[in-house]
């Protein structure tokens, strides 16, 4: 049941034709410190739009645990950019992982130029 809700996202993409907005986003994350593993991968599932200047993903995350069994949790995504001149532009991201004991939440912010 967990390959078969890790692997929904590319599913829906095959049967739906190519329309502007939808999006899949499957991504994986993880973390060391040093050359020390952190502990976990997570691999977001994601099905997603995106407007002009923002976007809103979500789906079934695959966390695999070093050492123990996968975990299937929910996870979402929501940005946006906007351009401060025809070159620069600030960007933000908030981002939800579900967990047994406490959500984990992150945040992304920053500028990006374009020569």
């Amino acid at each position: 049941m967990k390959k078969i809700i890790a692997l929904l996202p590319a599913a829906l993409l095959a049967a739906n034709p190519v329309l502007a907005g939808p999006y899949v986003n499957v991504e994986a994350n993880a973390g060391f410190v040093g050359s020390e593993y952190g502990g976990s991968t997570v691999i977001d599932n994601h099905i997603g739009y995106e407007g002009d200047n923002w976007y809103i993903q979500a789906g079934p995350a695959v966390v695999l645990n070093d050492g123990s069994d996968s975990e299937i949790e929910f996870s979402g995504k929501v940005g946006a950019n906007a351009p401060l001149s025809e070159r620069l532009a600030l960007y933000g991201e908030l981002s939800v992982l579900t967990a047994e004991a406490d959500n984990n939440y992150g945040t992304k912010a920053g500028l990006k130029y374009n020569f």
